[in-house]
């Protein structure tokens, strides 16, 4: 009586263990009465590991201050696992623990896992499908060429066939994307004809060149002149102009449509699915413009190993620079189309802020997030001319559209002081504002205005010390270009004067100018 006592305590003593074990139990239950015999008990002890229960009763009985002979009789008698289990006395978590362990053991016989084959599906679709990369070499039994032909060939071979994975991307884009979208109204026709715009047009383009290409290959695989038909080819790259325009606006309302269920639910699943690499749509969508910037450096790294005997020694550079003048005129297209853009979707709070330098601008310089001195994140505009401090917002029909914060600033006015990290500048608002109450500021520059009716200053936060450069590069070439346009479309006079918006260009640190050349202007 004092046996059973005893074990009545300790059952009471590991309620939440008990709970646990009672669903362990009902699927051991079960199997037990499919066969009356006491085997199933024995053959689970065993699948869990006898040695382990049997170390975890030992354990229990030296802990108790009951002697050994009487607690094993009422265990022995036990025909359930709760008996052996719940009395033993261990840590919260490692109870917590091996009752998980067992619940997922025995649920394993109770029910059997699904079969391999979903497993290995849900594995595949987890990592992305990477291409079979393949040489030049890999395609040639032998040859007898040198080191720098093989490596000429190996480019050669390079470009064909990432014209031909091209193809296929845009083609997977066509089916996987376009297609499906419009047949089940995810997007109307007009949406998607804005945010693929030409795409379609795009691919006979680069399956022309990669016929051409093929062509070229002779008997023993090798390609010999290749600068001609690459130079007949490029003009029909003019028509990235209208495809590379239109991204601007195509990427805005894809980020817009993606709030939408339907929409973001259809593009996760094919992201999440093999064939995408786990690349977006939009990744997909811009590879033709990550192709269009590559064709300069394969095409120097053919004339690199092209002999001087050669053919392709005159025809290399002159296709070069064609495909160089084509990336520029699409350059300068796209970046008026983004300056475009990003005008009309500024939204004035005054009329006083409708200054004519924003409107004047045929360029965007650059944009992003920047922080104020009270800590708010403001998107900043540096176009051509002005430079504009907005807060993001949305429209009615929530599309995004920037409001207009302060009042723009004309780049041919503008003073710009860097802040160097560490200096308690602005005040303590400033270093609250940007550095959480630490007298350190970091990333910091500040943009003056003097001029016109009254002078302003802006205190702004770069994210990092690369942005914070970026932004003061930019910066610098457009206060020097405005000034210098200013002074060009001036009246001559007779007696000139000192332009006074040129007093304070001193202040400017112009080191770097010639570093920054080729940041000059799209």
């Amino acid at each position: 009586m004092e046996v059973e006592e005893s074990g009545e305590t300790r059952t009471s003593w590991a309620v939440a263990p008990g709970e646990t074990h009672s669903i362990i139990c009902d699927h051991a239950g079960k199997k037990r009465k499919q066969d009356p015999a006491p085997d199933p008990v024995t053959r689970i002890a065993e699948d869990e590991g006898e040695e382990e229960e049997d170390e975890m009763m030992s354990d229990h009985m030296k802990d108790s201050e009951e002697p050994s002979n009487k607690r094993v009789k009422p265990v022995a008698k036990s025909n359930s696992l709760t008996g052996v289990i719940t009395p033993v006395k261990t840590p919260a978590l490692k109870r917590i623990g091996q009752s998980i362990s067992r619940s997922i053991s025995f649920r394993t016989e109770a029910r059997p896992l699904p079969p391999a084959p979903l497993r290995a599906r849900s594995k595949a679709s987890s990592f992305p499908r990477r291409r079979n990369s393949q040489c030049w070499s890999d395609t040639v039994e032998s040859h007898d060429l040198t080191a720098k032909e093989i490596k000429r060939q190996e480019v050669i071979y390079e470009l064909t066939q990432g014209e031909r994975q091209l193809i296929e991307d845009l083609s997977l884009v066509k089916k996987v994307y376009y297609e499906p979208m419009l047949k089940l109204d995810i997007m109307t026709e007009s949406e998607l004809g804005q945010i693929f715009g030409t795409l379609d047009s795009l691919i006979p383009l680069h399956e022309d060149l990669l016929e051409r290409l093929q062509r070229l290959r002779g008997s023993e695989k090798t390609v010999g002149e290749v600068g001609p038909t690459l130079m007949n080819w490029f003009p029909c790259l003019e028509s990235y102009v209208t495809y590379c325009c239109n991204q601007v606006g195509a990427k805005a309302l894809l980020d817009q449509k993606k709030h939408e269920k339907r929409v973001e639910q259809f593009l996760r699943l094919c992201q999440e699915s093999s064939f995408s690499r786990k690349l977006d749509l939009w990744n997909f969508l811009d590879l033709p413009r990550s192709r269009l910037v590559k064709y300069p450096l394969l095409l120097k790294e053919i004339q690199k190993c092209t002999p001087p005997e050669h053919p392709d020694e005159d025809s290399l550079p002159d296709a070069l620079e064609l495909i160089q003048s084509i990336i520029a005129e699409v350059n300068k297209k796209t970046g008026e189309a983004e300056c475009q853009f990003y005008r009309r979707g500024l939204a004035y709070l005054e009329d006083s802020q409708r200054i004519t330098e924003i409107q004047e601008s045929r360029f965007l310089c650059c944009h992003g997030e920047l922080k104020n001195n009270k800590g708010q994140r403001l998107h900043v505009f540096l176009f051509e001319l002005a430079l504009v401090l907005t807060r993001p917002g949305e429209d009615k029909d929530g599309g995004q559209v920037f409001n207009v914060y302060r009042q723009p600033l004309p780049n041919a006015l503008l003073n710009l002081e860097e802040i160097p990290d560490g200096e308690a500048g602005g005040g303590s608002g400033f270093r609250g504002a940007f550095s959480g109450g630490n007298d350190k500021v970091k990333n910091c520059f500040r943009v003056i205005s003097r001029g016109r009716s009254k002078a302003h200053s802006y205190s702004l936060q770069a994210n990092d010390s690369f942005s914070r450069q970026q932004w003061i590069t930019c910066l610098r070439q457009a206060i020097v270009q405005s000034r210098d346009r200013n002074v060009q479309s001036r009246p001559s006079q007779s007696s000139p004067q000192t332009d006074p918006a040129l007093y304070h260009i001193a202040e400017l640190s112009l080191s770097s100018d010639t570093e920054m050349a080729d940041h000059t202007g799209r």
